[in-house]
């Protein structure tokens, strides 16, 4: 594990942690600790991210989170999209970073530019 955790701020905590809740959840990743004004998000015990409300947002990051299997990029996207995410690259297969990379990515609040990655081959 290169890093413990990592956070940012948020412009509308309220509105990141019901597209983040609606989004992660089909890769199992959810509110793991939460408090006022800041939520962590990760798996059962575990917490590598966090956001809050602490002060101004720090501009579109990229984050990118694992998925186990292909199907839970698709669940991903479609969630992300119906939470009101806006697209940025269907699920699909980018060669270019290798062979089974595939990921789907969704512009959400504040302009973030989330991913849902799972680097298998498809599941027969």
């Amino acid at each position: 594990m290169v890093f413990d955790h990592i956070g940012f701020n948020v412009s509308d905590f309220a509105q990141t942690k019901a597209f983040l809740v609606a989004s992660l959840a089909p890769l199992n990743i959810g509110i793991t600790m939460e408090g006022e004004g800041w939520a962590m998000v990760g798996r059962q015990g575990e917490g590598n991210f966090w956001f809050g409300s602490f002060g101004s947002s720090p501009g579109p990051i990229h984050m990118a989170f694992a998925a186990t299997n292909r199907e839970q990029v698709r669940q991903f996207y479609a969630a992300a999209l119906a939470a009101g995410g806006k697209d940025n690259g269907a699920p699909g297969l980018r060669p270019q970073y290798h062979p089974n990379y595939y990921g789907a990515f969704v512009i959400g609040p504040d302009g973030h530019n989330f991913e849902a990655v799972c680097h298998a081959p498809e599941a027969s």
